[in-house]
């Protein structure tokens, strides 16, 4: 067992990890309190870029551990897991029913949507434990996932689209499968810069860039969905492969 008294708390990736958390818990602070959907959009982004240098840090300065491991996880799970949830049952209880259902059921039905946190959870558990998921994903990452969200939330907050109760329960759903689904979704990771082994990878950076230039406003939604799109129709020409050959 490791020596409770070596080990180190404050470490760079760590300290990263800890911005991702903070980013976290104030993207909940503004959406509970002000209901600031983009300013909380902008705050996802920026725990994503802590998330992505925690792990490239701890690689580069030798000083991963089991702590980094843990940590990572649990900032993840309230970064990527509860904002979103709370982020959607906010929105939930400040749009109405689309068939005029009643308020009081409707109101009972808001809860589902905290779906996407407990299967958030589930997410981030099965990948400590998955040793199958180093070039490419078991089900939608968390921080793809808490972005889709999030932008379709400041999407909405911007009146460039419109939600009515029953898209937000079929959304939150939808997404909380796609956490736990077995589908096997690509990384972008590349072991080499040649074309063959990356072509999906460069192919839909290509189709990233053309939706940034064409539709900036929807670009970061429409890219994960297309992340998924492809992911899905790749995994199911390969014969809906639950592990990487």
């Amino acid at each position: 067992m490791n020596d409770v008294k070596n080990i180190r708390l404050f470490t760079p990736a760590n300290i990263l990890t800890l911005c991702n958390l903070l980013a976290g818990v104030v993207a909940l602070i503004v959406t509970l309190r002000y209901h600031a959907y983009e300013t909380a959009f902008w705050l996802i982004i920026a725990a994503s870029v802590c998330d992505f240098l925690d792990g490239f840090v701890a690689r580069l300065l030798n000083q991963s551990s089991p702590l980094g491991v843990q940590l990572d996880s649990l900032a993840d799970d309230v970064t990527f897991g509860v904002v979103p949830a709370v982020v959607m049952y906010d929105i939930y209880i400040h749009t109405s029913s689309f068939y005029g259902l009643s308020v009081e059921w409707m109101g009972y039905a808001s809860y589902v949507v905290l779906i996407i946190a407990a299967f958030s959870i589930l997410r981030l558990a099965k990948f400590n434990i998955d040793t199958t998921q180093t070039s490419e994903f078991c089900g939608l990452p968390t921080p793809a996932n808490a972005l889709m969200l999030l932008s379709l939330a400041m999407l909405w907050e911007q009146g460039s689209v419109v939600l009515y109760q029953e898209h937000i329960l079929v959304i939150s759903v939808a997404a909380a499968l796609l956490l736990i689904s077995p589908i096997r979704m690509f990384a972008l990771k590349f072991k080499g810069f040649g074309w063959r082994g990356n072509e999906v990878r460069y192919l839909f950076i290509l189709a990233a860039l053309a939706l940034i230039i064409l539709f900036p406003r929807y670009s970061v939604l429409a890219i994960i969905v297309l992340y998924i799109v492809v992911s899905t129709v790749r995994w199911i020409v390969a014969g809906g492969r639950t592990e990487k050959k």
